[in-house]
């Protein structure tokens, strides 16, 4: 039988989720030396059914209450399983020959019967997805490396893998000094972000960079088909990294978009070399809202920053219709980070023939648009009291004098 320790450095409070962190996991074997050997962070979205054609999207992570009964590590085959939850599971399968040892499959068991995390699912079962993540030619005796992202998705299910560092068939007991960093970190370009660094700032404190550019964007079921999903926004992330505020201004023209249009919930992920930012909209068939948010952000220095809120009711509109708000707009996602949005317009359902539909304000546009018929009333209302006691102080003036002529 196989011990493992572990530690992992995660931060959650309820529903609302701050995550710059990793779980390391240290397997041994019956000599009691390492021989597997993780480092990671791991995002999950799943999207389930709470209905008759409704459904919910859950964005959760690798938690901290973890188990790994059922790793293994063999000659030519490894096994890193971890548990988590009510019987959720994440397997990674490890293969070796001669030289190189790869990732063969990840599969990630989860329980729809689990309430806390599952609300309100319709289905009791416990299911998997299998992926084959492209980790691969791993020189032995060294431990695989990979900062960028690895999404996989499966049907309705979303893994997010970074900051990856895996050791499988561990030699001397040791984890290695020598990594085999994968092909993503090797070609990838980074484009540096427009930031501005405040020592004292608060994290909310209004930045100072230039408006951010307006982008468009739109999600269609297939290319053959008009928009199901649209948005226009210009945007900005403010996010606190120990005693600095740093900002930075998402590029459109840097930036590829990606989503899915459901019955009761639809996605838009906004993917750049420094910002991912995943936008959950959900529907009761009368409103709509942007019910989840997951943001990550690789500054150019330090851990990735990465901030997760499933519990949010904002940018609400009646289905059929869009949202919009041209005023600046800020939204805290967590208390180390916070999104600015300018010019926004959303409609992720109900979309016809590739164009909004008529729009609800905000209250802040709305509130602005009555400053100046009101301003305008009152001023009238002063102008004709104005009038009328000029009016009474000429009649009587008037009256004054006839009485003194007869």
């Amino acid at each position: 039988m196989f011990w493992c320790a572990f530690v992992v450095l995660f931060l959650a409070l309820g529903n609302e989720l701050h995550l710059s962190h990793t779980t390391e996991v240290s397997v041994n074997s019956t000599e009691n030396k390492l021989c597997l050997y993780a480092n990671l962070m791991v995002n999950f979205s799943v999207t389930y059914e709470v209905g008759v054609n409704k459904s919910e999207t859950v964005l959760f992570v690798l938690p901290e209450n973890v188990t790994t009964e059922g790793s293994t590590c063999k000659n030519t085959t490894s096994t890193l399983k971890l548990g988590f939850g009510d019987w959720h599971s994440w397997v990674v399968e490890f293969t070796k020959d001669n030289k190189t040892y790869q990732v063969d499959s990840i599969v990630f068991t989860y329980n729809l019967n689990d309430s806390s995390v599952f609300t309100n699912s319709t289905s009791n079962e416990t299911k998997s997805v299998t992926t084959k993540p492209r980790i691969t030619n791993v020189g032995v005796d060294t431990y695989y490396s990979c900062k960028s992202e690895n999404v996989q998705r499966v049907e309705s299910v979303t893994q997010t893998l970074y900051d990856v560092t895996l050791q499988a068939f561990v030699t001397n007991g040791s984890k290695s000094d020598t990594d085999t960093v994968c092909a993503a970190d090797l070609t990838s370009t980074t484009v540096a972000p427009t930031t501005t660094v405040t020592t004292t700032a608060a994290p909310t404190s209004t930045p100072t960079l230039p408006t951010p550019t307006t982008g468009n964007y739109s999600i269609a079921p297939d290319f053959n088909s008009t928009a199901c999903l649209m948005a226009t926004f210009g945007l900005r992330i403010g996010f606190k990294q120990g005693d600095k505020v740093e900002t930075i201004n998402l590029v459109p023209s840097a930036t590829n978009v990606s989503g899915a249009c459901g019955v009761n919930s639809s996605n838009l992920t906004l993917t750049s070399d420094t910002i991912k930012i995943m936008f959950t909209f959900s529907n009761d068939s009368k409103k709509f809202h942007l019910h989840a948010l997951n943001v990550t952000v690789k500054p150019a220095t330090g851990a990735a920053v990465v901030a997760v809120n499933t519990n949010m009711s904002i940018w609400a509109a009646a289905v059929g219709s869009s949202y919009m708000c041209n005023k600046e707009q800020t939204l805290t996602v967590t208390d180390t980070l916070t999104l600015y949005t300018f010019k926004l317009r959303v409609q992720p359902f109900g979309v016809e023939k590739g164009e909004f539909a008529t729009a609800e304000d905000c209250r802040d546009d709305t509130t602005g648009s009555w400053i100046v018929p009101i301003a305008v009333g009152v001023a009238l209302a002063v102008l004709v009291l104005i009038v009328l006691i000029a009016y009474f102080i000429g009649r009587k003036r008037n009256q004054g004098s006839s009485y003194e002529h007869f």
